[in-house]
Parts: structure tokens; sequence; C-alpha cells
């Protein structure tokens, strides 16, 4: 199951790294004002352009805008170090903690098997239906494009998502009548989710900005890596604490944690971080914009090929947890750890993607190589499932340890470069509608794969005494992993080619759409060419 605010504001809201526009009528002013920009190395433009920004050479960035009287004047702030250093605070800690949610989530899978005794399928039904919120994160990323709360419009979200997670996991620890029935525990699930999901928007958003902002290319990456440390910690002491302590003691405990994540959030100030205020808008047409973006093929083929993969794959993590915990009688430790090395795996591929991969190997022949190996590392379970690993004198604790959480993390790490690519291609404004919609798009496959894996559980038979059938459905699960390989040309070679695609594709769709098409999509590659030709310079 899974899980950003930088805004400076200035007195004439413009858009997030929008082209400037030169008037047909140059007055002097432009050229005084150019050589005023070779010799600050700070960008200033006169009062008909849209106002930039970077950073200087001394680590403060200066940012102009007009005054709302429509004059010449400036209004004119400086982001030091300090106001940086908050907003990576901000991020490290809500990746940590979103990381983290693995923690409460363990005790709550042990909870729903050990105590009120669900069946495998039932099992996978809640834990699949607890994630239906986050089915709806464009619509909070969109309000978090268009909605100022306080003059802030990304911190209050994040601020709201944590609180409602604090209420429900507080309510789980507090209240044991909420965790004994069912209805009441998916409702307070429910309730969770939909706070994360608010909260992983608004810092989704705020890495997407932050790095188109300050030409900060990959930030993701770090963002994953923050959470796969959250994860490494999270299970590690879940897997320990179980052992000792009661469920509700884990549920008390994430609060806990909830708690100190507030209070950062509301001990940041949003203006403080140097990003320009955006021109507020409708939400219609803040829909209109973003269905613009995603229809170009350049979004919309590596965006089906995504979905796809992980919807046509049924998972059946429900049946394979009961059968670890009820037929091999593996402790909570064993589980925790195997997830703790399954993160320690993700840790070292996204640093090695971040300093390797994305430089010296295409994306297409990158994810290539990790869905095969995904599809592959599938038969793991099939091993454990039929013993074989101990035909050859491995234990299950062993293999369990070694193997068992390697088909989830490539799951995980395989999102990555679909994620910095779409945020790369991310227009001024749209940040939190466009990684928003990402991560709505990728929740709704794994509930619809979620419960193609119940229907499939069900359809073999596969019940708490009975698991005959069990490696017959991890073969199927492991060919149809295979089949988005055979429309892997949907993803680009590169971003490079992305850029290709998406001049031909404008030329192949209808009128209408092509006018939207056009001035969305030449807006984004406006964008890219002119941070690519500031960073060389």
């Amino acid at each position: 199951i899974m899980n950003n605010p930088l805004l400076l504001s200035i007195s004439n809201p413009v858009k997030l790294l929008k082209p400037s526009t030169i008037p047909y009528g140059r007055s002097r002013n432009t050229t005084t004002n150019k050589k005023h920009q070779h010799q600050s190395r700070t960008l200033v433009v006169n009062s008909n352009t849209r106002s930039r920004t970077t950073l200087t050479s001394c680590s403060l960035s200066v940012v102009r805008g007009r005054n709302n009287n429509g004059g010449g004047g400036f209004a004119e702030t400086k982001v030091g170090r300090r106001d940086q250093g908050n907003a990576v605070l901000l991020c490290a800690v809500g990746y940590w903690v979103q990381g983290s949610r693995c923690f409460p989530w363990l005790a709550l899978n042990f909870h729903m098997s050990h105590c009120l005794n669900l069946k495998p399928s039932t099992l996978q039904l809640v834990q699949y239906t607890a994630i239906l919120p986050m089915v709806a994160k464009p619509l909070y990323g969109v309000l978090s494009d268009v909605l100022y709360i306080g003059g802030a419009r990304r911190v209050p979200y994040i601020s709201i998502g944590v609180l409602l997670q604090g209420l429900a996991w507080g309510s789980l620890a507090i209240f044991p009548g909420s965790r004994e029935a069912l209805p009441s525990l998916l409702g307070l699930a429910l309730l969770s989710n939909l706070g994360a999901s608010i909260a992983e928007v608004a810092q989704d958003a705020l890495v997407a900005e932050y790095g188109l902002r300050y030409q900060m290319n990959g930030l993701q990456s770090y963002a994953l890596m923050a959470s796969a440390v959250g994860g490494i910690l999270g299970n590690l002491l879940g897997g320990y604490c179980l052992l000792k302590t009661p469920p509700r003691i884990l549920f008390l405990a994430f609060t806990a944690i909830l708690s100190l994540q507030l209070t950062v959030s509301l001990s940041s100030r949003e203006e403080s971080f140097g990003l320009p205020r955006i021109r507020e808008t409708s939400l219609k047409k803040q829909f209109t914009d973003l269905m613009g973006v995603i229809q170009g093929d350049e979004v919309s083929q590596p965006l089906t090929w995504i979905i796809a993969s992980i919807a046509m794959v049924p998972p059946l993590s429900g049946s394979v947890f009961c059968y670890q915990t009820q037929v091999l009688n593996l402790d909570p430790w064993v589980i925790g750890m195997s997830k703790v090395i399954g993160q320690l795996m993700l840790l070292c591929l996204t640093v090695v993607y971040d300093r390797y991969l994305k430089k010296t190997l295409p994306m297409r022949p990158l994810v290539h190589i990790v869905q095969l190996l995904y599809a592959l590392s599938l038969l793991f379970d099939y091993i454990l499932v039929k013993q074989i690993n101990v035909t050859f004198g491995i234990s299950n604790k062993a293999f369990v340890l070694c193997f068992s959480s390697v088909a989830e993390i490539l799951a995980q790490f395989k999102i990555l470069p679909f994620s910095v690519l779409l945020a790369n291609m991310c227009p001024g404004g749209c940040e939190g509608s466009i990684t928003s919609f990402l991560a709505s798009a990728l929740c709704l496959s794994s509930i619809v794969s979620g419960f193609a894996g119940v229907g499939m559980a069900n359809a073999i038979g596969v019940t708490c005494n009975n698991y005959a059938n069990l490696p017959a459905g991890i073969l199927m699960q492991s060919l149809t992993a295979m089949l988005p390989l055979w429309f892997i040309h949907y993803v680009p070679m590169s971003e490079n080619g992305v850029e290709r695609e998406g001049k031909r594709a404008l030329s192949k769709r209808s009128r209408r759409s092509r006018r939207v098409g056009r001035v969305v999509g030449q807006e984004i590659f406006a964008y890219r060419r002119e941070r690519d030709a500031e960073a060389q310079t």
C-alpha cells in the first residue's frame, strides 16, 4: 500500500517557468535590463515580461515581479540556505513518514489475520479497498494547484493530510471497538489513506515544483530514498515490536510519529521557500489544462504502459501472506526483516539509478529489464510454496528473508523512471495535477489488479485450509507479468525521444484535440528547452 510546499508570494502572480513573451516594440529598457542581467547573473525583465528567477552565486534567490497596480516597481525577496533547508526538512520528514506507513500496516495485517481470523481473499479485499481514496488524487492535486489556504497551497494540505491520518490511527489505538469490528476498521483505514493521499499529493507537487524552479533534475530519486529509509526502520521496528507488544501499541506509536510531522509542517512558512505565486484559476480550466497535457502521445503512451503493466498482473499477496504465517508459522520478525531487506535493496537501486542508470542506460531498455526481472521474481513464491528451497537445504526463514520482497521492490522501482519523466514535463502551475494524476492512475490500476487477484484466488479454490492450487495461481501471475513486454514500444527511449514523438503526435489528432494539445505540449517543451539552456550557461 503506497504513500509539497514552495511558494514565493510576488506582487504579480505568474506561471512557473513560463517563457517570457517580448512585445513587438522593444524599449531601450529591455537592452539595459539585458546588460544588467549579464552582470548580476540574476534574470531581470521589464514590466511587460513574465518574471523568472535563478540562483545567484551566493546561494540567494532574488525574485522580482510587478506590483498589483501595474507600475514598474518590483517586490524583491531573498531566499537563503536556511529557508531552503526548511523546505528540505519538510519534504524529507514527509517522505520518511510516508515510507514508515508500513509500520502500522504490518501490525494491522497481523491483527486482521490472527485476531479477526480473516480468510486470505477477504484480507486482500480489505487491503485494496482501503486504498480507494487514493484514486481521487487528481482532485486533491487540482485543489492544491488552484486553491490557496491562508496564502499557501502546499503546506496546508500536508497538515490536513497528516491530521486525518493521526485521527484514524489514534482511534484504532484508543478505542477497542474500532479495531474489533471489520466495518469500523475498514472505515478508519479509508480515513487514514485519505489523509495519506492528500499529504502525498502536496509533497509530490512540492518536489516537482522545487525541481523545476531550481533546475534540480531527478529529485524524485531522493524522495524515494527517504521513503525507503522510512520503510527500513518501519519494518524493522514493526517486526520486532509485534513480538513484544499488541498491535494497538504500534498504532499509538505511529500516531506519535504523525504528531512530529504535523509539528514540522505547521512550523513551516511556505512563502519563505522561494517559489513564485501562481495566478489563481478556476477548477474547470485546471482540469482542461490537465487533460490537454495527458492527451498528448508523449505523455499518454508511457502512462498507458505503466498503468497496464500493473493492472494486468493479478497479485496473490493476501494468500501468500496467510500461507507464510498460518502454514509455515513464520513470526512477525521474519516478515518484518524480509521487508527491511527489500527496502535496503530499493534504496540501493535508487542510488544506482540516480548516479549511473539514468545517465548511461536509455529508459526503454531499463524498463524492459526491470519488467522481465519482476516477472521472474514472482516465481520465488512458487519455489516457497512447493518447498523447492528445502530440497536444496535452504530453510523457509532464510528464503523468505532473502527473496520474499524482491518482486515487490522491483514493482516499486519500476515506477521511478516514469515519475521523473512526468515531473520534468510538468508545466508551471500544474505540478500537483500531473503528479497526482500519475499516483491516482497507479492506485486505480493496483485496485483493479488486486480485485482480479481476489477473483483468481477464489476461482482456483485457495482458502485458509487449502493452498493446493496456489502454485498454479503464482505461475499464471508470472505469465501475465510478461504481457506488458509486447507493447514496450510505448515507453520512450529517452526524454529527447519524448519531445520528438510529441511533435509528430500533434499531426495525428483531430483539429480540436490538436488545438489543445499543441498549446500545452509546446509549452512543456519550451520549458524544457529553456531549462536546458539556462543549465548550460
